[in-house]
Parts: structure tokens; sequence; C-alpha cells
């Protein structure tokens, strides 16, 4: 069709002649609303926006001649930050001569890594900057619904999780 004769069938419908496809040859149009289609489109790219995955980065802080109950607990909040589904930047602070031995702190993130390999690898690897020594640590793929499958409605790990009026066969023993 003629573009003149789709402008005026256009303006007779009172709708506009959008081109939809500029590149095809010959150039494809529709005779649509066009304040209609730039709303439909905006509310599709709307709908992906809200479906893709945020990642979150969470941090924990550590020193270099931290104490092994210390320790524990800095890699509790890792495997707990871990097992939500979120990133762990971890950084260890350098003070005074502490900057002189990069390598404890090198080690320190090592442990660290080893001790939570099961719930997440190591993205970015330790690098000095300045007084601090950072390493992103993500979880594996599938991590956040692993730990949602280990789990029943209550919230109890599903192997302590037995049918109403019932114990677990553990408790029964006792």
């Amino acid at each position: 069709m003629r573009v003149e004769d789709a402008l005026r069938v256009a303006l007779e419908a009172d709708l506009d002649l959008v081109e939809v496809a500029p590149d095809a040859r010959p150039p494809v149009c529709k005779i649509m609303d066009y304040g209609k289609f730039k709303y439909e489109t905006a509310q599709k790219a709307r709908e992906s926006r809200k479906n893709q995955q945020q990642t979150v980065i969470k941090e924990q802080k550590l020193r270099p001649k931290i104490d092994d109950h210390d320790y524990e607990t800095k890699k509790r909040n890792v495997v707990r930050f871990l097992e939500a589904g979120s990133k762990v930047k971890v950084t260890i602070m350098f003070r005074g001569r502490e900057q002189s031995r990069p390598e404890l702190g090198f080690r320190l993130l090592q442990r660290l890594a080893s001790d939570v390999a099961d719930l997440g690898f190591v993205e970015t690897s330790a690098k000095q900057d300045g007084r601090n020594m950072t390493m992103v640590l993500a979880p594996h793929k599938g991590a956040k619904t692993r730990v949602k499958a280990q789990q029943d409605s209550a919230g109890r790990p599903a192997a302590s999780a037995a049918p109403a009026g019932e114990t677990p066969a553990a408790e029964q023993a006792e």
C-alpha cells in the first residue's frame, strides 16, 4: 500500500500510522493508537525489570589477628548471607605494623573460602588495595532454592519435621 493511502486510512480511523519494522523490505507499518502502544511497551519493560534478580552484596570485616571464636561468628554470618543467596565481600583491615604482613590476611581469606566452599565460591580472589584486602564470595547457583527445599513451611529443617501428633524417631529413642 502506498504511504499516502495508509496515512489517509489512519486519519479516517482517528489512529496513527506506526512503522514497526523499519529494516524490512518493504518497511512494515501498522495503523494503531501510538499512545496505547507506548504504554504497553513501557508496561512490558517494567514487568521484565521486576522479574530480574537483584544482586545484593553483604560485607563482612575481619582483622588479621582475629580470635578463633570471633572468626567462627564472622564465618557464621558469611554462611547465613550465602544461604540467603547474597554475595559477600570479605574485607580484612590492616592497621599499623600489620600492613607489613599481608600474607596473614591472605591465609585468613583462603581459610574462610575453604570453610564455606560447599555454599559458595570465590568470585574475586584476594587482592590488597591500600590498608584493606578484599575478596568476594558468591553463592553457588540455586543455593537459595536448596535452603528452601530443606525447610518445611514452619521454617524447621525437613529432617526434624514430623506429622502432627508424631515425634521423630530420634526423640522416641531418648
